[in-house]
Formats: C-alpha cells, sequence, structure tokens
C-alpha cells in the first residue's frame, strides 16, 4: 500500500501542465496568431506538433524556446512564419493560467505541508506563475537554479540535498504532478513516492507533452488537485 500523506512533510510539484494549463495558454496564443491571419487552426494538432518541435535535439530552456518552436510549428499550420509572433507565444507564458483548482488546492496543502515547487521552466516565466496560484511555496527550483531539466536525476538531487541540508530525506517527500515522462517515472527510479494528477483524463494521447517510454503506475492517481487536496485532508481528519 502507498504510504499515507500524513507520512510526508513535504509536497513537490512539478508546475507546467500539473498547475499552470499551459496547453490552454498554447492554444489560446495560437488561436490568436490565426485570427489575425484569417486562417483557425486545430488545438490538439497544433500541441502535437508543439510536442515534436519542443523536443528537437536542438532545444532551449522553456519558455523562452517557443520563439524557436513557433518558427518550426507556423508553416505546418498555416500560420505566418515571422519571429514577431514566436515572440509573442514566449511573452504570452506571462498571461498562463492557473488550473482553476490549483491555488485553493495548493493553500489548503501548504497547511499541513511544505510545498516545493520543481519546473524545468526558468525564473522568469516562475514569477509569474507564482502569482497566478497564490505564492503558496516554501522553496522554489527551476532550470535556472538547477541548470538541468527534469528528467533528469539532477535537478531532483538539487531537491533532495534542499532538505537533507533541513535534516530530512526524499523519504519526506510526496512528489506530485501530471508527466509520466517528466515526474513519475523517474521520481518511481529515484524511490520517491509519486501521485499523478492526469490532467488529461478526459482526452486521448499525452497533449504537449512527451510520451512516455513505458507508463508507470503512480503511488496515489487523481484527476485534479482539488481531488488530491480533499483526500489530504480526509486523510488528516482521520489522524485525529
Amino acid at each position: 500500500m502507498a504510504r499515507g500523506f500524513s507520512e510526508f512533510k513535504y509536497m513537490t510539484f512539478d508546475v507546467v501542465g500539473t498547475l499552470i494549463d499551459f496547453e490552454g495558454g498554447i492554444t489560446t496564443c495560437l488561436a490568436g496568431v490565426a485570427a489575425d491571419a484569417g486562417v483557425s487552426i486545430d488545438g490538439e494538432a497544433a500541441l502535437a506538433l508543439y510536442r515534436q518541435a519542443r523536443y528537437m535535439p536542438d532545444a532551449g530552456l522553456f519558455p523562452d524556446d517557443l520563439v524557436r518552436v513557433y518558427m518550426v510549428i507556423a508553416p505546418q499550420l498555416g500560420l505566418p512564419a515571422e519571429e514577431k509572433y514566436g515572440v509573442r507565444l514566449r511573452d504570452s507564458a506571462g498571461a498562463w493560467q492557473g488550473f482553476p483548482d490549483s491555488a485553493a488546492a495548493l493553500a489548503e496543502l501548504a497547511k499541513s505541508h511544505k510545498l516545493i515547487a520543481m519546473t524545468n521552466a526558468r525564473r522568469w516565466a516562475l514569477d509569474h506563475f507564482e502569482k497566478q496560484l497564490g505564492s503558496p511555496f516554501f522553496a522554489t527550483f527551476t532550470a535556472d537554479d538547477t541548470g538541468t531539466e527534469k528528467p533528469d536525476p539532477a535537478f531532483f538531487q538539487k531537491v533532495f540535498d534542499f532538505v537533507a541540508a533541513r535534516g530530512d530525506s526524499k523519504d519526506d517527500i510526496l512528489h506530485v504532478a501530471q508527466s509520466q515522462y517528466h515526474d513519475i517515472g523517474i521520481s518511481r527510479t529515484l524511490g520517491l513516492t509519486n501521485c499523478w494528477i492526469e490532467r488529461r483524463h478526459a482526452q486521448k494521447g499525452y497533449g504537449g507533452t512527451i510520451e512516455p517510454e513505458r507508463f508507470t503506475v503512480p503511488d496515489h492517481h487523481f484527476t485534479s488537485m482539488a481531488a488530491l487536496a480533499t483526500a489530504v485532508r480526509e486523510s488528516l481528519k482521520e489522524r485525529t
């Protein structure tokens, strides 16, 4: 059986895709560009193209890399291949919204656990995301801080070192994320207890997130942050 929620001191969170609706942000921006150009696009098709372009060998750090990504996918979507629109896509990250349940769930979870953000986004983007989420984090780690991106184990090691400096260990961490590829698989390999937030439970495929080589059955599984917060609340009630 998976360990109970009260057994953890920390919850670490993937941000983009788990807490912030990056797919909605990208497709909304691309739809705006399309409208300006007098064409229309299919959102899921755009996300599939985005996914392919985002994980090319010459990819840069996110979301700065969206300028390059746009120039790759624009011709395939019938959009104008002009860098200014790539810049528009990159800068749209500053206005991406949290999922409707993210801020409230995080605020509740912060009452019982120390919350740590672990994002492949750069610091400037996380600064915007944090405001969207109500600034709930005890600590934050970005690609700028770690020098790498998940699923690189080195990213996780930075967090392990942080909690170790506080006299704790990875056994005190529950890792929460939507990406099987970036988070759930590697967290299992590293011996973390994990919680999969299946944001695309009502949709087919992996959308804008790279598909994992193999599916990892998570320790905990919810389709929303609200459901996780409820489960934690009920678990804590049972102990009192």
